[in-house]
């Protein structure tokens, strides 16, 4: 089998696996309960045609439900001892680790589909800017993707599948509101730690900018969570 075959074996195995279980349903649930009540409690308020508030809590909201949806990947390996056979089969720990990242995208992904009902519920109630809307959903995958990375790590550094969502959940809302922080830190640090904030990335592309800078630090945040779950899972090999 090709390495593109191994690959995506991987990830039809693990995103099977989601649905097998009720939990993932449960998760879907309370993610759309979250950002419906927030979003809905709030929009008759400002009584403005606008995503912006539902944007803006996404960050929040995924730093603990996105660790929820990670937690699994490899704790629950090393727990029934399925990740000895894994190992033993003719795939690359680089398979592994991208089929697993990829799953958890794609379930985050189909996670943020029933959201669109908003955009479409808004959008008969006013005239609705679209390109942020876009913008945030752009946004709000690349999001989803830098936190499963962040959750693949977590997870592969323990068999213990809470210990994994707390470290993962930990690193994501640190990630959230280090930038929300800056007024409590030297001025020297101000530029360095709004930059490494995901929030701050985040509500760029959210507002329908898609600057290099944003696209550059999601793709360097993926790839040190994914790279640093391949040391360990190599350590532990």
């Amino acid at each position: 089998m090709t390495a593109a075959g191994n690959l995506l074996s991987i990830f039809k195995r693990e995103f099977k696996v989601y649905f097998i279980s009720p939990i993932a349903y449960i998760v879907i649930a309370i993610f759309l309960i979250l950002t419906g009540w927030f979003f809905f409690s709030t929009f008759f308020l400002y009584n403005q045609a606008e995503m912006r508030d539902f944007f803006s809590l996404l960050p929040l909201i995924f730093s603990f439900i996105v660790p929820t949806v990670t937690m699994r990947l490899f704790s629950e390996e090393f727990t029934v001892g399925s990740y000895e056979i894994l190992v033993t089969l003719p795939v690359t720990f680089r398979d592994i680790i991208l089929g697993k990242f990829l799953a958890a995208v794609a379930f985050v992904a189909i996670m943020l589909l029933p959201t669109l009902s908003y955009t479409i519920s808004v959008a008969f109630l006013g005239e609705l800017d679209w390109g942020p809307v876009i913008g945030g959903y752009i946004g709000a995958v690349l999001l989803g993707a830098s936190f499963s990375a962040v959750g693949v790590f977590a997870s592969s550094l323990t068999k213990n599948q809470i210990i994994a969502f707390i470290v993962g959940m930990i690193i994501c809302m640190t990630l959230t509101l280090i930038d929300k922080l800056l007024f409590f830190l030297p001025e020297s640090l101000l530029g360095f730690l709004q930059y490494s904030g995901a929030g701050y990335h985040f509500q760029n592309v959210a507002r329908g900018i898609l600057d290099s800078r944003d696209l550059l630090y999601f793709a360097s945040l993926i790839f040190i969570a994914l790279f640093g779950a391949h040391l360990i899972i190599m350590e532990r090999r």
